[in-house]
C-alpha cells in the first residue's frame, strides 16, 4: 500500500508539473495564457456551498486562499490521476512503464475537464460558450497528451530512482 501512495503522489505530481511546465512554454513561446488556478480555486470552494454550475466563474463571489485551493486541487487531480492509472495497470506498470497506459490515462482525463469544470465555471460543455471553443479544446488535448507523457517520464524517473 505504501508503494502504491508514493508512486502515486511521485508520478502524479511529477506528470502534474509538466502539464505546468507546458502552460509555461505556451505562454513564453506564443503568449497563450496560462491556466488560472485561482478560478478553479473558487470553484472548488463553492461546491461545498452547494454551488458547482455557474455563468462566470469570475463573477462568483471570492473566497479567501482561492488561489492556493486551486493549485492543491489541481496537483491532487494529477494524484488522483496517477493512482486511476497504477489501480488499472498494477504497480507492475510502475516497475516497468510503457507508453500508451499513460498516454490513454492523460488523454481521456481531458474529458472530465471538458464535462465538468468547463460548464461549472461557466464556459459550458468543451468551451463551447467561448470565443474559440476548437483552440479550446485543441489546446486542453494537447495539455492532457503532455500529462500522459508526463505520467510516463514521471514513472520511468520513479522507476529509475527506486
Amino acid at each position: 500500500m505504501l508503494e502504491f501512495i508514493v508512486k502515486s503522489v511521485l508520478i502524479g505530481a511529477g506528470a502534474t508539473a509538466l502539464f505546468d511546465l507546458w502552460g509555461k512554454f505556451l505562454y513564453v513561446t506564443i503568449g497563450i495564457p496560462m491556466a488560472n488556478w485561482g478560478m478553479v480555486g473558487r470553484w472548488f470552494a463553492h461546491l461545498p456551498m452547494g454551488k458547482m454550475w455557474h455563468d462566470s466563474i469570475a463573477a462568483a463571489d471570492p473566497v479567501a486562499g482561492e488561489r492556493l485551493i486551486g493549485w492543491v486541487a489541481h496537483y491532487a487531480i494529477g494524484i488522483l490521476y496517477a493512482a486511476v492509472l497504477i489501480l488499472i495497470w498494477g504497480l507492475d506498470w510502475t516497475r516497468s512503464p510503457t507508453l500508451v497506459p499513460a498516454l490513454i490515462v492523460g488523454i481521456v482525463t481531458v474529458s472530465a475537464g471538458w464535462f465538468i469544470l468547463s460548464p461549472g465555471v461557466g464556459n459550458g460543455i468543451a468551451g463551447s460558450k467561448t470565443p474559440n471553443p476548437t483552440k479550446v479544446r485543441c489546446l486542453q488535448l494537447a495539455a492532457h497528451t503532455v500529462f500522459g507523457l508526463g505520467l510516463y517520464f514521471s514513472a520511468l524517473l520513479v522507476n529509475a530512482a527506486a
